[in-house]
């Protein structure tokens, strides 16, 4: 008999855990193997169902607020919770070389400037 996922967080709790096998289900191959949980899937199961429900607000704090009864600061405070316990990542955007080139050509930018910016 096959577990949910909330079987295993009501078990584990906020215990740092790995998975060590996993089995596909089509075609019942395992894999074995000491294999890190996403940051999500660390969280209680109650942030995880919380953080499905506000993607599937489209991040409206308003619906939140309807959806689970509360006000905004409360639903901001679990944000703000959810949040810290999440690894973000500097997401940093190459410049595309046609729109340097462009600025370039608009006298925008000084040919040094769209060098630096082609060598990013």
């Amino acid at each position: 008999m096959a577990h949910t996922w909330y079987d295993l967080t009501k078990l584990t709790g906020t215990a740092d855990f790995t998975v060590q096998k996993v089995r596909l289900t089509a075609s019942e191959i395992a894999i074995e193997g000491n294999f890190e949980l996403p940051p999500m899937a660390k969280m209680s199961y109650e942030d995880q169902i919380f953080v499905a429900q506000f993607i599937k607000a489209h991040g409206s704090i308003k619906q939140m607020e309807e959806l689970f009864g509360v006000s905004y600061p409360t639903i901001k405070s679990r944000l703000n919770k959810i949040g810290s316990q999440l690894n973000f990542i500097e997401v940093i955007n190459k410049p595309d070389a046609n729109d340097v080139l462009d600025k370039l050509e608009r006298g925008e930018i000084t040919p040094e400037k769209a060098i630096e910016s082609l060598r990013e």
